[in-house]
């Protein structure tokens, strides 16, 4: 119980650190750039992939539902619906924790057992301003991005497989998907993500950074940056989508 309660102590000061460093210059635009570009635009095909077969699978499973109370004209609008409001939010911050976050925690963590870290401090660079402020500004930034654009395909791939079963018109489709939605749907539960971002930013860079175990520890840093970032996502998810409920009765389905 002690070193649970100790790991939980470090890491909540290491995401306060993160977080006074953040407002703290020089704020190294460029670093935060190269790391959006790295963070999301590789992250791309994964995500378009990942929604397109949601969305496909989606519209199976509820118009086999919704042929029996003669309601399949609602498959639009659950398909937008179930993705603006849970979905993408909650699989893109999942997919990005699980390629990103990996590779953040193996990164730092095979720089800190090669010593270029050392050696950054030994240069009088802070490190931790260079190294980790910016991949977690850079994931807090990304994931909603990602996040809209895994609507994109979620929507677009289940207007492709309602096309397939009922050859409905894209503008029908999409008249449909949208009736009676609003900006409380959508923005709420996309903006939650910065925080599922900050999250992934924050556990992988700890595992990375604070690994002492040599070259050893890079598996395991990379490991533990995908378990536990993951696991503290789908936590906050539970309690964000409380607060937003709460907050934007609108945004509940």
């Amino acid at each position: 119980m002690r070193r649970i309660l100790d790991f939980v102590g470090a890491g909540v000061l290491f995401g306060l650190k993160v977080t006074a460093a953040a407002f703290q210059m020089p704020f190294e635009l460029d670093q935060i750039w190269r790391h959006i570009g790295e963070l999301g635009a590789r992250s791309l095909g994964l995500v378009a992939s990942c929604g397109l077969a949601l969305g496909v699978v989606m519209t199976l499973h509820t118009r086999s539902t919704l042929i029996m109370f003669g309601a399949t004209g609602m498959s639009p609008k659950l398909q937008s619906l179930g993705f603006f409001v849970e979905i993408g939010p909650l699989v893109a911050a999942l997919l990005l924790a699980g390629r990103v976050g990996a590779s953040i925690g193996a990164v730092l963590a095979d720089m800190r057992a090669t010593e270029q870290i050392d050696a950054l401090e030994a240069l009088s660079i802070d490190s931790f301003k260079l190294l980790v402020v910016p991949r977690v500004l850079a994931c807090v930034l990304v994931l909603p991005l990602l996040t809209t654009f895994m609507d994109c395909c979620g929507i677009f791939g289940g207007y492709l497989s309602e096309n397939v079963l009922s050859h409905i018109s894209p503008s029908l489709y999409i008249a449909r998907a949208f009736a009676n939605v609003d900006w409380s749907n959508f923005v709420p539960p996309t903006l939650k993500t910065t925080i599922f971002g900050f999250i992934i930013g924050t556990i992988s860079c700890f595992f990375g950074y604070t690994t002492n175990e040599g070259a050893e520890g890079v598996g395991r840093a990379a490991t533990n940056s995908v378990v536990v970032s993951s696991l503290l996502v789908i936590l906050a998810d539970v309690i964000l989508v409380k607060i937003i409920f709460l907050i934007f009765p609108g945004s509940a389905i």
